[in-house]
């Protein structure tokens, strides 16, 4: 494009939004030029790490979670961009793998934190987190309910027989609830009462927004040859075992390097809410055969 046809485009950008173009341009006159650090407000973030304790160890402890919830906002910006209209089967699959990536490359990271700081120097300063979790990751929920219908994400114990169009109901059985929930009086722990205090209504909203939009139903309202197109179903089902397994595991490993058997910071039975063989999380259940979805985390340690 030449400066002459620069400068109509322009014009014709702001005439129609009843916007005088010299004004703008007279504006870039006075304009400073952008700057890495402004653009990516590197100070800003770089202000957002605060220890609790005098601790070296905590700061990586801080870091790698904050990158986790950048991932997980990749994550749904990706999922956010499948679920406008106009969606193609090659489009479905380019987010997929894109999120695939970012799951793998959480995934891949645990070595940061499981090798990364003091056994010593964890076991003390995760005492001043209670009831504080990861487990409280808002974020990694919203995935969740964008990624599967709701049912596929209750209890398994009770997914059978559940009446999902209640959507209080479905949340009050969701995997996640048992591990913050006393097993003899059902009362709930500080960290899954202050999770809901936070987050609950705006988790009952976004259950029922993606009842039609999220991942697994948005393949199933593709046309029979679409649905069958091998590049998308790999792509699925890389998505689904890397998020539910893969790093889930990673997870779980790291986990127990520190605390071997000892509570989390929030009180949960941690091994059973994290391991797959005992929730078998799986988003997209028609993608994977009967005998896969029995043994699902079965040969896992």
């Amino acid at each position: 494009m030449n400066r002459e046809e620069l400068l109509k485009a322009i014009d014709e950008k702001y005439a129609a939004m009843g916007q005088n173009p010299d004004v703008h341009l007279s504006g870039l006159l006075h304009a400073e030029p952008i700057t890495y650090w402004d653009y990516i407000q590197v100070e800003a973030l770089l202000g957002l790490q605060i220890k609790r304790t005098n601790l070296p160890d905590e700061m990586v402890f801080i870091m790698y979670h904050q990158i986790n919830e950048l991932l997980f906002k990749m994550v749904l910006w990706e999922i956010g961009q499948v679920q406008e209209p106009g969606l193609t089967t090659a489009k479905f699959a380019m987010h997929l793998d894109r999120i695939s990536r970012y799951f793998d490359m959480l995934s891949q990271s645990f070595s940061i934190m499981g090798d990364g700081m003091e056994k010593e120097q964890y076991m003390k300063f995760r005492d001043t987190l209670t009831p504080a979790s990861g487990f409280q990751s808002a974020q990694y929920r919203l995935i969740e309910f964008a990624s599967t219908d709701i049912i596929n994400l209750v209890d398994r114990r009770y997914r059978d027989g559940m009446d999902v169009s209640n959507v209080e109901n479905a949340f009050e059985h969701l995997y996640w609830q048992a591990a913050g929930k006393n097993h003899h009086t059902g009362q709930k722990s500080a960290l899954l009462g202050n999770f809901e205090k936070k987050y609950k209504a705006e988790f009952l909203d976004t259950i029922q927004k993606n009842r039609n939009l999220n991942l697994w139903h948005l393949y199933n309202q593709l046309p029979e040859a679409e649905r069958n197109d091998q590049t998308l179903v790999n792509a699925m089902r890389h998505y689904d075992y890397t998020v539910n397994v893969t790093w889930v595991m990673a997870h779980l490993n790291a986990a127990r390097k520190y605390l071997g058997n000892a509570e989390a910071t929030g009180g949960s039975d941690w091994q059973k809410y994290m391991h797959p063989k005992y929730q078998k999380r799986i988003f997209f259940p028609g993608l994977w055969s009967t005998a896969e979805l029995e043994n699902w985390g079965a040969d896992l340690p």
